[in-house]
């Protein structure tokens, strides 16, 4: 039986939950889903330049747990920027932010 999910802390919800190619309708995309966590660990890995073990710290998680997110974060957003398919951030920011 699998170990239960852990609660994950995420500052906070993304200004837009879908990025898609310009000119092309959102019908005829292949539509690529993100987590809120593997937003929030783009954000703090990427955008905040965080070592994984502080940003697996502000998440409340393991080192090795937040490189797993990260890691499948990067596959999904690379994989829609290469072969042109829409991105939504799918889910809601926890009430205990």
């Amino acid at each position: 039986m699998p170990r239960p999910c852990k609660c994950r802390h995420i500052e906070g919800e993304p200004g837009a939950i879908y990025f898609k190619p310009r000119a092309v309708p959102l019908c005829e995309l292949v539509e690529i889903e993100l987590s809120l966590d593997e937003f929030e660990a783009l954000r703090l890995a990427d955008l905040e330049g965080l070592y994984q073990e502080d940003a697996a710290r502000r998440m409340k998680i393991s080192r090795q747990t937040f490189a797993n997110i990260v890691h499948e974060a990067r596959r999904k957003v690379a994989d829609a920027l290469v072969n042109g398919r829409a991105l939504k951030i799918s889910g809601s920011a926890p009430a205990n932010k």
